[in-house]
Formats: C-alpha cells, sequence, structure tokens
C-alpha cells in the first residue's frame, strides 16, 4: 500500500500538492488555503447520493457514486496529473513529496482518489477526520492567548499604511482587511477581489497565526467585529478588545491627503453608491456635498464631508478603551524611523 492516513499535524508538515476532493460548493465554504479543488462529485451529484444514502442506505449510495465516477474518471484522472506535474516542475526536489488528499471526513472520497492514484506507484497521504478535523483546529487556534497589539486611530491616520511597513520588516502582523478583501466601511469593497466566505477568513487567520511565535508582538489593526461580510472570529476579537492600543495621530491635512490618494482613483458612480448607502447617517446636508463634491472633483470637500461622520463612530468605539499608547506621526513619512518610535512605547 503506497498511501496512508495521517494526523493533522503530520499531514499539514508534509511536502507536495494539496487536494480538496470535496464538491466546489464544499470548497466555496471553506477549504485548506493552497488546496486545490479537484471534486470527485459536483454539487447536483453530491446532494443525489446524500439523499440516496438518507433513504436508502450506504450501499446504494456507493453504487449510486461509482455510476457518476464510471462517466469521468478518465477526465479527473487527467485533471490530477495535470496539477501533479504542475507543483512537481515548480518544485526544487520531488523526491520527498505526497500526494496530499482530503475530502470532508477522511472518508470514502479520499480514500476512492487515493486508491487510484496508488496504481500509479505515487506516495500518497489522506487526512484522518478530514477537513471536518481542520476546522476544529482552526476554531481552537483562536482560544490561545495572542500578545495583541491593536493598531488604532481615525480614518485616514494610514493604519493600514503602518501594518504594512510592519509586516515588510518582519514584525508578526495580521493584515485583517486583507484577508477579508474589504476596508471595513461603506467605501470599503471599492478596488477589492470578492470577499471570501465567512469560514474561509477564519482558516486564512487561523494559518497565519500558526507561523507565529505567540509570545512575540502580533500586530493587528483596530476593527469592528465585521469587515464587510466577514466577521472576526469571537474568542480573537475578544483578545483584541483586551490588548494593548497604540492610537496614531495625524493632522487633518495628513488624513485628508491619505483619503484622496486611496478613493480619488475610484469611478465617481462607485463613489456616490458608496455614499448613498450611508445617507442617513450622514444627513442630507452632507450628503448633498459629497455627492456634488465626487461629480466636480472636488476630493477634499469629499472626505470633509464623511469624515465628521467617521470620527464620531470612532470616537463611539473608543469609549471604555484603556491601555493606550499614543503615536503622533503627523507629517511623518511612513518608513523604517517609525518603527524605532513603536519599539520604544511598547
Amino acid at each position: 500500500m503506497y498511501f496512508k492516513r495521517k494526523e493533522l499535524e503530520k499531514f499539514r508538515s508534509l511536502k507536495g500538492p494539496l487536494i480538496d476532493v470535496r464538491s466546489p460548493g464544499e470548497y466555496y465554504k471553506g477549504h485548506m488555503p493552497n488546496s486545490i479543488n479537484i471534486p470527485l462529485f459536483d454539487n447536483d451529484e453530491r446532494s443525489i447520493i446524500g439523499t440516496i444514502y438518507k433513504k436508502e442506505g450506504r450501499k446504494r449510495a456507493v453504487l449510486e457514486g461509482l455510476k457518476f465516477l464510471e462517466k469521468k474518471i478518465e477526465l479527473l484522472l487527467d485533471n490530477l496529473f495535470i496539477n501533479i506535474d504542475s507543483y512537481n516542475n515548480n518544485s526544487e526536489n520531488n523526491k520527498e513529496l505526497f500526494i496530499k488528499i482530503y475530502c470532508s471526513r477522511g472518508g470514502m472520497r479520499s480514500q476512492s482518489i487515493a486508491w487510484l492514484l496508488e496504481k500509479f506507484k505515487l506516495n500518497l497521504v489522506t487526512l484522518n477526520g478530514g477537513y471536518k478535523k481542520y476546522r476544529r483546529w482552526v476554531l481552537d487556534s483562536f482560544s490561545k492567548k495572542l500578545n495583541i497589539v491593536l493598531i488604532g486611530g481615525k480614518t485616514g491616520t494610514g493604519k493600514t499604511r503602518l501594518l504594512s511597513l510592519l509586516e515588510k520588516y518582519n514584525y508578526q502582523t495580521i493584515d485583517l482587511e486583507g484577508f477579508a478583501c474589504h476596508r471595513g466601511s461603506t467605501f470599503g469593497g471599492l478596488g477589492m477581489k470578492e470577499q471570501p466566505s465567512n469560514e474561509q477568513f477564519e482558516n486564512i487567520i487561523a494559518e497565519k497565526l500558526n507561523s507565529f511565535q505567540f509570545t512575540n508582538n502580533i500586530f493587528v489593526e483596530a476593527e469592528s467585529a465585521n469587515i464587510g461580510k466577514c466577521k472576526i472570529p469571537h474568542e480573537f476579537f475578544n483578545q483584541m478588545k483586551n490588548s494593548r492600543r497604540i492610537e496614531i495621530l495625524r493632522s487633518e491635512s495628513n488624513r485628508l491627503d491619505e483619503l484622496i490618494d486611496t478613493y480619488s482613483v475610484f469611478k465617481k458612480e462607485e463613489l456616490q453608491e458608496s455614499v448613498l448607502r450611508i445617507k442617513k447617517r450622514l444627513g442630507p446636508q452632507r450628503t448633498k456635498i459629497a455627492i456634488e463634491s465626487i461629480n466636480n472633483e472636488k476630493w477634499d470637500l469629499v472626505c470633509r464631508s464623511v469624515l465628521d461622520y467617521y470620527d464620531k463612530c470612532y470616537e463611539y468605539e473608543r469609549v471604555g478603551k484603556t491601555n493606550i499608547k499614543l503615536l503622533d506621526l503627523t507629517d511623518k513619512k511612513y518608513d523604517k524611523s517609525i518603527l524605532e518610535l513603536i519599539n520604544n512605547i511598547l
């Protein structure tokens, strides 16, 4: 036998292509990052097999699955070998590579694919417990004690830029907005990719955390509980709320420049739609000014019309926060010199 079932820690440590053989719908909801989806059954086929399993039992469901597989086994194998070869061609050393396969619970789907590939004498391994086991690992990771340092500041203070600077110089950072593909405000989705599912958002965070030394500082931008449609994991968010906090201070002109650089590149229609989504909270006067200013490309007026609203939201969010260190970056460049200032206040 050329394949074995491995526990999650060992499975993750092995090098090689990672194959998810679940249906496209299961994969979209959540998957192990960097995995390739080569489904044994499509969404409809999986639904049919599941219904037969519930009504007529395992044997009848297996026979139906074999009928589906018979029609596409050659195409399925071709797809597998194309991806395996692609991985091997891009690998410096493929002598110790394993084809890592997982399904929902580490059962029939992953074992079936492994059995097929075994005939070609490949190094194969399946995940004991499957994706369900992986998800337990993901959720458990948020309960571990983390040494989080929040980066806070009003809209336009360059929190994301500072986080990127820290990442560049090998500080431990979690870019929640980057992982969520959303900046968190009504303008947050502009220019961003489609947001991942909430489950996949959690998977990405857990994988990043796994690469850290938990005793060292982990820098995270201060956020509300929801970033677009993605929700920060509850245990992780609770730790964020009780963490040390660096508050960035910048002048209004600095903040306006930051916002203009970020948002003036987008289409007027997209900006206006974003403004209209919060028109009830902006009020008729500020909404009118913002819409007209977008039309006339008066970007400073656009930003001023929404800054007051977001500043009030931010002050409300800050109520009750303690253990805050102020970091005045007015007129400063976001370069390596800032890192010394951060190190001095922590």
